[in-house]
Protein backbone atom coordinates (compact mmCIF):
# COMPACT_ATOMS: atom_id res chain seq x y z
CA UNK A 1 0.00 0.00 0.00
CA UNK A 2 1.20 3.80 -1.22
CA UNK A 3 1.36 5.78 1.84
CA UNK A 4 -1.16 8.86 0.95
CA UNK A 5 0.84 12.05 0.76
CA UNK A 6 -0.91 15.05 2.43
CA UNK A 7 0.43 18.85 2.55
CA UNK A 8 1.28 20.29 6.28
CA UNK A 9 1.70 23.86 6.62
CA UNK A 10 5.31 24.64 7.92
CA UNK A 11 7.34 28.12 9.16
CA UNK A 12 10.92 28.04 8.17
CA UNK A 13 13.05 30.69 9.54
CA UNK A 14 16.56 31.68 8.58
CA UNK A 15 19.10 34.33 9.48
CA UNK A 16 19.29 37.47 7.66
CA UNK A 17 17.42 38.83 3.86
CA UNK A 18 17.68 37.26 1.03
CA UNK A 19 16.13 38.47 -2.47
CA UNK A 20 13.40 37.12 -3.64
CA UNK A 21 13.62 37.82 -7.05
CA UNK A 22 14.73 34.56 -8.75
CA UNK A 23 12.83 32.03 -5.85
CA UNK A 24 10.72 30.47 -8.47
CA UNK A 25 12.24 27.38 -6.21
CA UNK A 26 10.21 28.75 -3.74
CA UNK A 27 6.67 28.18 -5.73
CA UNK A 28 3.39 29.00 -3.00
CA UNK A 29 5.42 29.41 -0.47
CA UNK A 30 4.98 32.96 1.05
CA UNK A 31 8.55 34.64 1.86
CA UNK A 32 8.88 37.80 4.34
CA UNK A 33 11.45 39.25 5.83
CA UNK A 34 11.55 40.76 9.24
CA UNK A 35 13.97 42.32 12.24
CA UNK A 36 13.37 40.73 15.44
CA UNK A 37 12.96 42.39 18.61
CA UNK A 38 17.32 42.16 19.26
CA UNK A 39 17.67 43.90 15.70
CA UNK A 40 18.77 41.53 14.08
CA UNK A 41 17.11 40.45 10.11
CA UNK A 42 15.16 37.26 9.49
CA UNK A 43 13.39 35.74 6.76
CA UNK A 44 10.45 33.55 6.77
CA UNK A 45 9.06 31.19 4.71
CA UNK A 46 5.58 30.03 5.43
CA UNK A 47 3.26 27.46 2.86
CA UNK A 48 1.72 24.06 2.82
CA UNK A 49 3.97 21.27 1.44
CA UNK A 50 3.92 17.65 1.15
CA UNK A 51 7.44 15.81 2.85
CA UNK A 52 9.08 15.92 -0.40
CA UNK A 53 8.52 19.03 -0.99
CA UNK A 54 9.53 20.01 2.20
CA UNK A 55 13.01 18.30 2.61
CA UNK A 56 13.29 20.06 -1.34
CA UNK A 57 13.00 23.18 0.10
CA UNK A 58 15.28 22.24 3.07
CA UNK A 59 17.29 21.12 0.19
CA UNK A 60 17.36 24.39 -1.57
CA UNK A 61 17.77 26.58 1.65
CA UNK A 62 21.14 24.40 2.85
CA UNK A 63 22.79 25.03 -0.83
CA UNK A 64 21.77 28.74 -0.48
CA UNK A 65 24.42 28.45 2.72
CA UNK A 66 21.32 29.40 4.95
CA UNK A 67 21.29 27.60 8.69
CA UNK A 68 17.79 27.17 9.86
CA UNK A 69 16.78 29.28 12.97
CA UNK A 70 13.37 26.62 13.39
CA UNK A 71 11.05 24.20 11.43
CA UNK A 72 7.54 24.33 12.62
CA UNK A 73 4.96 22.48 12.04
CA UNK A 74 1.70 24.94 12.20
CA UNK A 75 -1.18 22.56 11.08
CA UNK A 76 -2.43 20.72 8.35
CA UNK A 77 -2.92 21.83 4.91
CA UNK A 78 -4.58 21.29 1.78
CA UNK A 79 -2.89 19.85 -1.26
Amino acid sequence: MKPTMYAAIYEIKVPGYFDTQGAEWAGEIRITAETEADGSPVTTLTGAVDQAALIGLLRQLYALGLPLISVIWIGEGSQ
